[in-house]
């Protein structure tokens, strides 16, 4: 059976600064079609990562390839099949869309063609227009165009979506989502755990340096020990006694008609909910299932949260 080769691999790669060890023998691989989120508090190590893998900054033990290139001695070939985004991208104002394309594809050997990638990032109607009279979202959906200018095996995102309103950052969802159908290799940084959930096939998590926990969105989530919990308004004629005595239900939550019920298994509690109502004819209003998430991750294994 052929072994499938990691696009990016780093390998017990550390980086100190002073008594300060900003990453601390990490590793990990990502491949072909993925979208890999290296996820952590501030300070956790993700941007000197970052920097080291696409060559900006030289770790002080470790390696780094990058489609089969090791990034510290073949940083000419590693620059011509990366793309990277930052949080914020510097144009200057008064350039034009289309101008800003034409000006980043002279820096590379292999381009893509502008009209691909304007109707990629849906600005077609824009390429006359300039930087500055761009909204955020078409900033960024620019600053994302101007990554692929070069068609990369590897595409770094660095929080792409920060401050953008909910439905600019969905536009971007959508854009990044088609890479994996592009073969390429998609390494992310967010804060917005829905992003992460939504966006990533696997995600590694850093704290102090080191990685604490890599898998998948839901591989990651099953390990905690936090239940799921309905929440629901009821009208008084359930007893909280009662509802203990639900199928999975470990703990119940009342006050006043507001009640949670935390539940192992919430099908079940569910299901078992609902006949309980219609025998006691009593109307379940605002009912809706909380399950564990990342963010929960993040508190259970750093004890703080992505912003502190």
């Amino acid at each position: 059976m052929e072994t499938v080769r990691p696009t990016v691999e780093v390998i017990n790669v550390s980086k100190a600064y002073g008594t300060l060890k900003a990453v601390d023998e990490l590793s990990f691989k990502a491949y072909r079609g993925e979208i890999f989120g290296l996820l952590g508090p501030n300070g956790a190590g993700k941007t000197t990562t970052l920097e080291m893998i696409e060559g900006l900054r030289k770790p002080d033990t470790g390696n780094i390839t990058i489609d089969g290139y090791d990034v510290q001695k073949q940083l000419k070939e590693v620059t011509e099949v990366i793309g990277v985004q930052l949080q914020s991208t510097s144009i200057y104002n008064k350039i034009k869309v289309g101008e800003a394309l034409k000006l980043f594809a002279g820096y590379y050997k292999n381009r893509r063609s502008s009209e691909e990638l304007l109707k990629l990032v849906a600005l077609e109607d824009k390429v006359n227009t300039y930087h500055q009279d761009l909204s955020g979202g078409q900033q960024q959906r620019l600053a994302l165009a101007l990554a692929l200018v070069n068609d990369p095996t590897v595409v770094f995102l660095d929080e792409p979506t920060t401050g953008l309103d909910p439905q600019a950052r969905r536009n971007l969802w959508d854009i990044i989502s088609k890479m994996k159908s592009d073969e390429k290799t998609v390494i992310l940084t967010t804060h917005y755990m829905e992003e992460a959930e939504r966006l990533c096939d696997r995600i590694a998590i850093m704290d102090h340096g080191r990685k604490i926990a890599e898998g998948t969105p839901r591989e990651l989530i099953a390990q905690l020990n936090v239940e799921s919990c309905l929440e629901f308004s009821a009208n008084g004629l359930f007893d909280s006694n009662e509802l203990g005595q639900l199928p999975s239900v470990s703990k119940v939550l009342a006050k006043g008609e507001e009640v949670e019920l935390f539940s192992k298994n919430p099908h079940n509690t569910l299901v078992s909910l609902i006949d309980l109502s219609k025998s006691r004819q009593a109307e379940i209003k605002n009912l809706h299932v909380r399950r564990p998430t990342l963010e929960d991750l993040f508190l259970e294994l750093t004890g703080r949260s992505l912003r502190e």
